[in-house]
C-alpha cells in the first residue's frame, strides 16, 4: 500500500511534469478554444561549494535524483557519502551541493557548461570527462526475446506522463521479469541521471538489471549507461554509430526497434536468448 506521505510526492512530482494551458485547437474544419497539456521545461542550475557547475534544461521533477545523478555521471562523485549537504530551491530552479572533497580535473573540465535538453555536446562531450569516469561493464545477466518484448511494453504502459503530453522521454530500470523503476524528462540524458541518482541515494542494487529506453540510444546514453553499470540497454528507438562503437568497447549489450514483434541486436548479443 501506498503511504499518504508518498503519494503526496508523487503528486507533486506529477504536477511539476506537466503544465495546462489554454490552446487553440484545429479539429474536423474548424478551429475551438480548449485546454492542452504540455511537457514542462525550466533550467537547474548546480552549485558546487558555492561555485556554479552546471545548469541543464530538464523537466523539474526527482530534481535532487537528478543533481546526485548527475554529478556521479560527472566524476564529481562516487556514493552519497561524498556529499555533505544538499539543498534545493524548487521555485528559483537552484541545487546546492556541498562536498567533503571535489575533484578539481573533473570541475574544471564542466564548470559553466551549458547542456540543452536533446543530446549535449555529442564528441566533445565524450573526450572530456566521459572517458575519465566511463566503465567496461562486466555483467552476466541475461534476457530472453519474450522478456525484451514484456519490458518494452511494460514501461510503455506506464509511462502516462508522454501519453498525456507526447513531449517526455522515458527510461525504466528493470530486472529482466519487471519492472523496478522509470522515470520522464524532455532529455533522454536526465532521465538516466534520475535513474541514477534514486539508486545513489537508495543503494539500490544494480545488480542484474537492465535499462530500458524510449528514446535514441546515442553516445552521451550509452557512457551514462556504463557509468551506472548496467550490461543490456533496450530501446524503442534506433542507434547511432558512435553509440555502437562505444557499447562494442564498453561491453554493453544494445537493442533497438523494439516494437511490432521484432528488433535488431547491434552488440554483444550473447545476453539475450531466443
Amino acid at each position: 500500500m501506498i503511504r499518504r506521505e508518498e503519494l503526496s510526492k508523487y503528486n507533486k512530482e506529477a504536477h511539476n511534469i506537466m503544465k495546462k494551458r489554454p490552446i487553440i485547437s484545429y479539429e474536423k474544419n474548424q478551429f475551438s478554444e480548449k485546454e492542452d497539456v504540455i511537457a514542462a521545461e525550466s533550467p537547474l542550475t548546480i552549485l558546487v561549494n558555492g561555485e556554479e557547475f552546471a545548469t541543464l534544461l530538464c523537466t523539474p521533477s526527482y530534481v535532487e535524483e537528478l543533481a546526485v545523478g548527475f554529478l556521479a555521471s560527472e566524476g564529481m562523485i562516487r556514493t552519497m557519502d561524498d556529499i555533505k549537504s544538499l539543498s534545493v530551491i524548487e521555485e528559483k530552479g537552484f541545487v546546492y551541493v556541498q562536498l567533503h572533497h571535489t575533484n578539481q580535473l573533473n570541475e574544471k573540465a564542466v564548470s559553466k557548461r551549458y547542456i540543452g535538453s536533446c543530446c549535449g555536446k555529442s564528441r566533445q562531450f565524450y573526450f572530456q570527462n566521459d572517458v575519465k569516469t566511463a566503465k567496461t561493464v562486466v555483467s552476466r545477466t541475461t534476457v530472453t526475446a519474450s522478456q525484451c518484448f514484456n519490458l518494452m511494453e511494460t514501461m510503455q504502459a506506464a509511462s502516462t506522463d508522454f501519453q498525456q503530453t507526447g513531449g517526455l522521454h522515458n527510461v525504466a530500470l528493470c530486472s529482466p521479469e519487471e519492472l523496478v523503476l522509470t522515470r520522464s524528462d524532455i532529455g533522454r540524458h536526465n532521465g538516466l541521471d534520475k535513474i541514477y541518482g534514486h539508486c545513489l541515494k537508495h543503494r539500490l542494487s544494480l545488480k542484474n538489471k537492465i535499462i530500458v529506453f524510449s528514446g535514441r540510444l546515442s553516445s552521451e546514453v550509452l557512457l551514462k549507461v556504463s557509468k551506472i553499470g548496467v550490461g543490456i540497454v533496450l530501446s524503442k528507438s534506433a542507434p547511432t554509430t558512435l553509440a555502437i562503437e562505444l557499447a562494442d568497447d564498453l561491453g554493453i549489450t544494445t537493442a533497438g526497434f523494439i516494437r511490432n514483434g521484432r528488433f535488431n541486436v547491434y552488440t554483444h548479443p550473447e545476453r539475450i536468448t531466443s
